[in-house]
């Protein structure tokens, strides 16, 4: 049984491009040994836009889901949509319900302090009692514990520390990624 601060761990420290790469790098460990879901955000490529959006990519799939419109390069307003993210939380949900050991939300961010975006998949995820990954933009810390509290645990962004968690969480039968055991 999981206790209140195991059941979802926040990546905390670091860009939220840094954390997409630590998560990219925690599901290359895991994926042989667990049945990951959820999104990794990737970049729109689109230059100097006034957000950041780009895509959520499905963990199970490979889906491409667009955070953004493009508003064109001389435009000043922030370019964010969140019918992508809506759309990624519903195939995240469809995952869930088949079957998964963890699910890995991108970040919590502006949609889903609004109850928007990914805010379904977190909901899903904890009512299915299946533990989460993700990071939370520090602007909406105040948003996220509202939202989260008490079942979320900060971790710095730290790929062994990532581990340490993961392992804690499966439990023992779950000592190493399977590119660290040892055959004897």
């Amino acid at each position: 049984m999981q206790r209140d601060g195991e059941t979802i761990a926040v990546v905390q420290g670091g860009s939220s491009a840094a954390a997409q790469e630590l998560f990219r790098a925690f599901v290359s460990r895991w994926h042989a040994s667990a049945r990951i879901v959820g999104v990794i955000e990737e970049n729109h490529g689109l230059g100097e836009r006034t957000c950041n959006g780009g895509y959520l990519r499905s963990i199970a799939s490979g889906e491409l889901f667009p955070l953004f419109q493009d508003l064109g390069s001389q435009s000043t307003a922030c370019h964010l949509e969140g019918s992508g993210a809506t759309s990624a939380s519903a195939a995240i949900a469809r995952d869930i319900a088949a079957g998964c050991d963890l699910v890995l939300l991108s970040k919590f961010g502006k949609l889903e302090a609004a109850r928007g975006g990914l805010a379904s998949a977190f909901a899903a995820a904890i009512e299915a009692g299946v533990p989460v990954l993700t990071a939370v933009s520090p602007a909406f810390s105040e948003k996220w514990a509202q939202f989260a509290a008490p079942l979320f645990t900060p971790l710095p962004a730290d790929a062994a520390v990532l581990d340490a968690w993961w392992r804690a969480i499966r439990g023992s039968a779950c000592a190493a990624p399977p590119a660290e055991r040892v055959s004897a």
